[in-house]
């Protein structure tokens, strides 16, 4: 279990709501066991003067009998209010930290896994922990202080009985020890089946478009029925495992249960135990049967935990190549130089930039213009510092990018990326994403600015229009202009269009360019383009397909 030690600081800083949880466990059990003795005597006390007529003993045993089960509820609840509650805590804070942690990744992590497999182990692995830190840590606890109350009445009723009906336990533990590992590994393994379940889900309904205009329903389906098959083997798999521990476990308490009979009868027939002892003899070990049999099933739940928190641990130990030194606030002017700069991307090898050099001033625009795979929205990663170069390095204000802080030269940026990204919302709340409280006004100008306000009037709701999930309810065009819209509005002194004019036609092009000629003169423009007409309108012209070692504009 030593991926759940990672877990260990946060038991520490909610120690004080644990730490009740404990004592009311105590109580529980101590008020749940200290009535059983009341039994035992009112049986002694029925059978040495009958069972006719008012017994005021007997009485006084019920009311304590009572007494102390209304006990045992309130402390069972009161259990429940802190170790839950300080589990659903957990929950919320190791979510909350995965999804920060997540949002730290570099863009080259990201494309070594899937979006489904980051899914699934912040919503399915991170609810597995919790089941440890809740019922699987309450009810060993509650086993464990059980067992012990449990053993001294026992021992103070009959030794001899106690060890007997004690002795298998030993045996069981080890059972429980053997199959636990066995469970671990095939939760491992159906961890993984579901986490390639999600992944073709987020991928086929990310590309439903594509699979209706192919009409390949049934050949997706059919894909989703084998992984979804594959994973109820593996889930029945476990299942047979876990039901088998059940049984086990149940079996050995029912041998208990015959020691008791067995052994308790032949005490009886030579006169050293009385009928009520027996009988609490009876209530001790039902009273340890339903702990004893969820044994099987809180270990099946923290090996899951364990399999779970594995997985999360691969991620949460990932450190980013991409990481801020630099707290200061300042301002950025947009003088831009590569030096000798190259770059290899690390999943593919591929050589993308090779010893590459050129200069812009602030203020100046620069066309970037080369044949697909000449490296022109590496360019842009680069520049937003989205990636680090292999070798060499990026000037900003003759200033090494690395040594930038990176969360104050990215308020400086804007940057339209080649594909189009809407988030599921307004056309209001995705444009002023970028600033914080936009208001509607300031929304309007910018729309304007990037020639798409004309469309918007045009909609029944206007900036209300709910863009469906990534703008599938909009054009091409329109999405790539609500984009560039979302990026002028926080007033970028360096605006990157990576190749973000190209589903517009040449009028709204020149308008839009124009348009930030305009309002946004003091900016440093990047233009990543496919068209001359787009490249003629920069200060200079960087074209990819004509460097061989090397490049300056």
């Amino acid at each position: 279990m030593k991926a759940l030690k990672t877990l260990n600081p946060y038991f520490w800083k909610h120690k004080i709501l644990l730490f009740w949880g404990l004592l009311f466990i105590i109580a529980s059990n101590f008020f749940n066991i200290y009535k059983v003795q009341f039994v035992g005597k009112s049986v002694d006390e029925l059978a040495k003067n009958g069972n006719l007529g008012f017994n005021r003993q007997v009485l006084i045993y019920v009311a304590i009998i009572v007494g102390c089960s209304l006990l045992t509820g309130f402390f069972t609840f009161m259990m429940r209010q802190t170790i839950i509650v300080a589990s659903r805590r957990i929950e919320y804070e190791l979510k909350n930290k995965i999804y920060r942690h997540y949002q730290d990744l570099s863009l080259t992590d990201y494309k070594q896994t899937t979006i489904g497999d980051l899914m699934n182990r912040l919503s399915e692995d991170v609810v597995a922990v919790r089941m440890y830190l809740g019922p699987g840590v309450m009810y060993v606890i509650n086993l464990l202080i059980l067992l012990l109350i449990t053993s001294v009445y026992m021992i103070k009723t009959d030794v001899s009985m106690t060890l007997w009906t004690l002795l298998p336990l030993p045996v069981l533990s080890y059972i429980i020890f053997k199959v636990s590992s066995v469970i671990n590994k095939k939760s491992k393994i159906m961890q993984k089946s579901q986490s390639a379940i999600s992944t073709f889900v987020q991928d086929s309904f990310s590309g439903i478009r594509v699979v209706k205009y192919f009409a390949k329903e049934k050949y997706i389906e059919k894909n989703y029925g084998i992984k979804v098959n594959d994973y109820q083997n593996k889930a029945l798999d476990l299942a047979k495992t876990e039901a088998y521990f059940f049984t086990i476990i149940l079996f050995v308490i029912g041998l208990l249960n015959v020691a008791v009979i067995f052994i308790g009868g032949q005490k009886y027939i030579l006169g050293e135990l009385s009928v009520g002892k027996i009988a609490d003899f009876f209530m001790y070990i039902n009273i340890l049967i339903w702990p004893f049999s969820m044994v099987g099933w809180v270990t099946s739940i923290n090996q899951r935990a364990e399999a779970s928190m594995q997985r999360i641990n691969e991620f949460m130990d990932k450190q980013s190549e991409i990481y801020n030194k630099n707290f200061d606030d300042y301002q950025i002017k947009g003088d831009i130089e590569f030096r000798n700069v190259s770059y290899v991307y690390p999943n593919t090898g591929i050589k993308a930039l090779d010893n590459l050099n050129f200069k812009i001033e602030a203020g100046k625009s620069l066309a970037i213009m080369g044949k697909t795979g000449s490296g022109k929205s590496t360019i842009a990663l680069l520049l937003c510092r989205l990636i680090d170069p292999t070798e060499g390095e990026i000037l900003i204000d003759g200033k090494n990018l690395k040594d930038h802080n990176l969360t104050n030269y990215r308020k400086f940026i804007g940057y339209i990326p080649q594909e189009s990204y809407l988030f599921s919302d307004t056309i209001e709340q995705n444009i002023g994403f970028a600033i914080d409280n936009p208001t509607h006004e300031r929304v309007i100008e910018y729309a304007k600015i990037a020639d798409v306000h004309k469309n918007i009037i045009d909609f029944k709701e206007q900036y209300k229009t709910m863009v469906g999930e990534r703008g599938v309810m909009l054009s091409g065009g329109q999405k790539q202009r609500i984009c560039i819209a979302r990026a002028l509005i926080k007033d970028p002194h360096i605006i990157i269009f990576d190749d973000s004019l190209s589903a517009l036609d040449t009028e709204t092009e020149q308008n839009i360019l124009e348009n930030i000629d305009t309002k946004i003169k003091s900016a440093t423009s990047i233009i990543i383009t496919h068209r001359e007409s787009s490249a003629q309108r920069a200060d200079k012209i960087l074209n990819l397909s004509d460097i061989v070692d090397s490049a300056t504009a």
